[in-house]
């Protein structure tokens, strides 16, 4: 239960799960390089109509959609790959120069200055957790249902745009 295969959008209705599903299941106790995405089902079909039909009337929809939707239609085996390829795309489009670096072995404590949030950013606490005042901008859904934090970067992407960067 993380957000390694889920990410949380704004519908109509709120906050919609957008949730890959995996080979294995939810409980499988693998290093994350290992782990597979179920290939039964059409996940990246149904997050992309999901995803468009969300926000295809935001302002900046359009500017991202054509890179987005070909990473959504790029066939992934391991999590891992699509979250680095997400991850990798998100820095990309909001020019931060991120170096990313793998660790062969899994390690209980990180010595220096990094901050772990392994165990703590999980989908049971985000709600609940006291993350500060978050940053509000203008949501597509707002006036329907209030402004929505916490949401996956592709909400504020498509509705700030590059301001998006500066908002972070």
């Amino acid at each position: 239960m993380s957000f390694r295969n889920r990410c949380q959008i704004a519908g109509a209705q709120g906050c919609i799960d957008l949730s890959i599903p995996l080979a294995k299941g939810r409980d499988q106790k693998t290093v994350m390089k290992d782990v597979k995405i179920a290939t039964t089902y059409s996940w990246q079909d149904q997050h992309w109509k999901t995803i468009l039909a969300c926000y295809s009337r935001s302002p900046w929809f359009e500017y991202y959609r054509d890179e987005l939707e070909q990473l959504y239609r790029k066939p992934f085996v391991f999590l891992k790959d699509w979250n680095l390829a997400c991850f990798e795309w998100t820095c990309r489009i909001l020019g931060l120069p991120v170096q990313v670096l793998l660790t062969e072995t899994w390690r209980p404590h990180y010595e220096g200055d990094w901050l772990d949030w392994r165990g703590k950013l999980v989908p049971k606490n985000i709600r609940d957790t006291d993350w500060g005042s978050p940053v509000v901008y203008r949501q597509v859904f707002e006036e329907i249902t209030g402004f929505i934090p916490n949401l996956s970067i592709l909400d504020l992407l498509f509705c700030e745009g590059q301001r998006a960067r500066s908002l972070l």
